[in-house]
């Protein structure tokens, strides 16, 4: 398959690890980095999120786990032949049995949202067969630091269901974003983020496309530092 060539880095792709798409380019563009050192993802893929938010805080240190070993083995290469390798790290494990004493300023995922069916295209990255939400959370709440947040993309539908279980693992929800896919559409994606720490709730909108195939200014201002946009 063709690169994926951003301004800063390239992204190699494999028909066998789900490709760049629009939610991890959200995911990797408005997760809050700002004040994190310490950043784990969750089903890497192709390193994508990483990547991103490497772009965006140079001071954070890196590290990703995938349980799909050609996704890992892809996302090592990207992440050694950016200008960013230094700083990151990928290991090809199960989450499930991930264990580590560090504790994390971010921890981000794009995770699996679909129920499993009887497709075995994108199996592991597309559905909740190897790593379900309680799973995802429950874990992730160990491995956050004080001041940590849990950065996911989801679908709406997902969306109560996961703040349900973020709240039973005492996460709360700090922030979240209504993407629709065009203006004047019902919202597709929600972008949740979850502290230990109660706080204010910061709840904004993001519109994709201001008509079909039309990128929306909000998406070119937001995705202006990595896409390469044809004039």
């Amino acid at each position: 398959m063709k690169p994926f060539t951003f301004k800063q880095f390239e992204i190699q792709q494999s028909k066998d690890v789900f490709r760049v798409g629009t939610d991890g380019v959200l995911l990797g563009a408005l997760a809050n980095i700002n004040n994190a050192i310490k950043v784990l993802e969750i089903g890497t893929g192709t390193g994508l999120i990483s990547l991103m938010l490497a772009q965006r805080n140079p001071k954070a240190q890196f590290l990703g786990i995938d349980i799909n070993e050609e996704a890992a083995n892809l996302t090592r290469l990207n992440f050694e032949n950016s200008v960013f390798h230094l700083r990151l790290k990928n290991i090809f494990q199960d989450f499930k049995t991930f264990e580590m004493e560090e504790k994390f300023d971010l921890i981000v995922s794009n995770p699996p949202y679909f129920e499993e069916s009887g497709s075995e295209k994108d199996k592991i990255a597309r559905q909740t067969v190897e790593l379900n939400f309680a799973q995802l959370i429950s874990k992730s709440s160990k491995f956050l630091s004080e001041n940590g947040i849990f950065s996911v993309i989801i679908p709406v539908e997902a969306g109560d269901d996961l703040i349900e279980i973020a709240n039973e693992n005492q996460l709360f929800l700090i922030r979240k974003i209504n993407i629709k896919g065009i203006e004047n559409s019902k919202v597709k994606r929600l972008i949740l983020e979850f502290s230990l720490a109660e706080k204010t709730l910061d709840e904004s909108e993001f519109t994709i496309e201001k008509s079909p195939r039309q990128y929306s200014d909000q998406y070119l201002e937001l995705t202006k530092e990595f896409h390469i946009f044809k004039v």
